[in-house]
This record gives structure tokens, sequence and C-alpha cells, in this order.
């Protein structure tokens, strides 16, 4: 949510933001809508002022008693009124997106995402390369057909030492971050209507929620919902912040709109798994954990010896509750380029806005943290591990880092 007195004082800002985005929102609107809520709002409470002090009267004085009928009956017009402005003006207020960083880049899609460096050794290969599908298929580890059977297409297993390499790697990740100062979680995997309004999810990606009928619950599309939304309507202890969080969730989206190579496989799917990072922080600490996050995901991408690129997203591919966000492309060689493996968005104050997180100042007033979140790893760090570590049979090498978890240093196809 927009801070109300950038709505009314430098509206022009919100503006930008939106002409930026390619937002359709009307903010001379939402502002006009502000005005007359304010205005009805005085009127309202005046009113009800002068039908108390009147109903004081009312014992000894007929004309009183007529004016607070009189009154009463204004007050209930006035009063429905002011609740439909009022709703009307949260709603179009919830349409809103974030303001943006100055050196977010300009672009409508992916494409326009502006490289900031590459790290790692592309690996290189003397016979065809397999892609995910194929050695998944291969070794007998993934299993997509099964998957449809079962559910439909978008699902999938993981199998026999691909749910090891799996239960692993996600393990392994949360030892990580637990070293580095993060509480651990299990959370729900269902949340409530105004959790993913307060994260910011609802309205803006309806389409991509899997809303369970008849209930005010949807199944997460990722544990950054369940996990800003712990501290719902919290004020929060300044000497323990910042509070860093992490979860290991299956996550479901819809992925509404995908299809063809890019989708080939389990690489954009209707249920994942992954480890999220959570930060909450105070306001002028928000640039340095969004960093720290992008550094927790180099670190962990470098020990798993995946070959990667950082990227500035840009406007058009960032969503709307972002200020600013980095994403993470390691190297898949089974699809012969880079692709997004995790995202770390700076949100400021747009969470904790919607969903009331604050914290006490110095001066003893209250402000609204920061939040940011940020992927540590997802089942796409398991098939870029396939890619790239495969040898000429189907064979694929483990990481190092993992071969003590996993019991095995490489998964070799079945024997026939």
């Amino acid at each position: 949510m927009i801070d109300i007195k950038i709505l009314r004082e430098t509206p022009e800002l919100i503006k930008d933001a939106c002409r930026r985005r390619g937002s359709d929102v009307d903010v001379d609107a939402v502002i006009a809508l502000d005005l007359k809520n304010r205005e009805l709002t005085q009127k309202v409470e005046h009113l009800r002022a002068e039908r108390n002090r009147l109903s004081k009267e009312c014992r000894d004085n007929p004309a009183a008693r007529e004016q607070v009928k009189e009154i009463k009956e204004t007050l209930a017009g006035l009063e429905n009124e002011q609740n439909e402005v009022s709703a009307a003006f949260s709603e179009k207020m919830g349409w809103l997106p974030n303001l943006l960083a100055a050196d977010v880049p300009e672009g409508a899609s992916d494409e326009a995402n502006l490289e900031l460096r590459k790290e790692g050794t592309l690996p290189e290969f003397d016979f065809k390369v397999r892609d995910h599908q194929e050695l998944g298929e291969l070794l007998d580890i993934i299993d997509t057909q099964r998957g449809a059977k079962v559910a439909q297409a978008g699902f999938y297993y993981w199998k026999g030492k691909g749910a090891q390499l799996c239960s692993a790697l996600f393990f392994w990740v949360q030892n990580e971050l637990i070293k580095r100062g993060f509480t651990p979680f299990f959370t729900p995997c269902v949340a409530k209507e105004r959790t993913l309004f307060g994260t910011g999810y609802l309205p803006f990606f309806a389409d991509q929620t899997y809303a369970l009928q008849g209930q005010d619950l949807a199944l997460i599309g990722t544990s950054e919902q369940t996990l800003v939304g712990y501290h719902a309507d919290e004020i929060l202890n300044p000497g323990e912040l910042p509070l860093k969080y992490c979860s290991f969730t299956p996550c479901f989206r819809t992925e509404a709109g995908s299809y063809g190579k890019a989708a080939r496989g389990i690489f954009r799917v209707h249920q994942f798994h992954k480890v999220e990072q959570i930060i909450f922080c105070k306001p002028e600490e928000s640039p340095k954990y969004h960093e720290e996050c992008l550094a927790n995901e180099e670190y962990l991408a470098k020990q798993l010896g995946l070959p990667y690129r950082v990227v500035n997203v840009c406007v058009g591919d960032m969503g709307a509750p972002g200020y600013k966000k980095y994403d993470l492309e390691a190297w898949f060689a089974g699809f012969n380029s880079y692709r997004e493996i995790t995202s770390n968005t700076n949100l400021t104050d747009f969470q904790s806005r919607r969903l009331n997180i604050r914290y006490k100042d110095e001066d003893g007033k209250s402000q609204f943290v920061h939040t940011i979140s940020a992927t540590a790893v997802t089942d796409r760090v398991a098939i870029a591990i396939l890619e790239n570590n495969q040898l000429e049979d189907g064979t694929v090498i483990i990481p190092e880092v993992l071969r003590s978890l996993t019991g095995f240093d490489r998964i070799e196809a079945p024997a026939e």
C-alpha cells in the first residue's frame, strides 16, 4: 500500500510509477475519492457530535427531539454514502503499485533486464547435451506423465535418487541460512484473502492463485505470503530487528499463459518446492539487506558449482509490489541459455502498510518496517544441476557439498 501522504502531497511520484509500469490506474480519480471521503467523514462526524449534544436536551426540549430526528435521517444517508466512497477509495488504493528505485531499468519484458555480472565457467561438452526432461526420463528420476495422470499437466514426481537429490538440496540450503542468522519455519500451505492482499499477491496476481472453493483460503504461491503475514497487526521490538526467517514449502501457481519450449519439462509448473528468505528491517537498512540476500543466493550457487549471472530486473518484469529486484539466472546446458533460479525483491513498506506491521523508532513513534523477499532455492536449481553436470551416457555428477547428504556422488541410468 502506498503512503497516503504521498498521494496527497506528491501524487506525481505515483503517476510516474504508474506510467513506467504501464498501469492504467487513474490516480486523479483516486485523489478525488480521497477528497470526497474526507469531506463526507467530516460531515458525518459533525452531525454525530450535534446529535449527541442535542440528545442531552431531548427530555425537556421538544424542538431538540425534532432536530435529533432530522439529523438521524440525514446522517443515515451520509453514512451510507461515506461507506460507499470509502470502499471505492480502498479498492482503488489497493491497485496502486509501489514506487520504483531510481536505478530500475526501463523495459517491457525480461529481455530488458540489465546484466550486472557473470560468475563461473560454462560447462563444455563434446556430445549432444540432454535437457532435464530427457535426463529425468533416462535416469528414471522425474515422472511428468504420471504427474499428469494423477493430477494434470504441470504436476510431476521426483523419484528415487532425484527425490534424494532434492531433499539434500533443500536441507543443505536451510542449514546454510541458519548459519547466517535465519530462523527456520514450517508454515501453513494456505492463506486467507487478507494475507494475500497484504503481501500484494491480490489483486495483482489473482489469475495465478488457486483459491479453495467456498472458503476464505487459497494455496500459497510462496512462503513469502505466510512468513510476512506472520507479523500482521503487530508492533515489532526495534531491538530485535532485523528479523530473518526462512521456510521450505510446496508452492502452487496456475502459471496461466505458459507454453512452448520455455515451459518444457518441470521448469515452469503448477507445483514446485522452495526455500524462501524473508527479512523485516528498519527502512534505512532495507538496501543493505536486499544486497545481503543476493550475496546468500550467489554463495549457494557458487557452492553448487552453477555458472550464473545477476540481473537488475526492469520495470516491465517486476511485480507491482516491488521497489527493486534482482534475479539470479543460472546456466542451463540443455536449454543453452541462462534462466531464472532466484528472485530477490526489496518491497520497502508496501506489504507492511497493507498488513499493519510496525516498530517504534527512537522517539517512540510508530513506523512501518521494510520487507525483503528473496528465493534461496527451488527445484529449478536441481534441474540446473542435472543439465550442467551430465556425462555422455546421461550420468549426473552430484555437487560435492551435497554428497554427504545424498549418500552418493552420481546418478546413473538404471540397468536394463
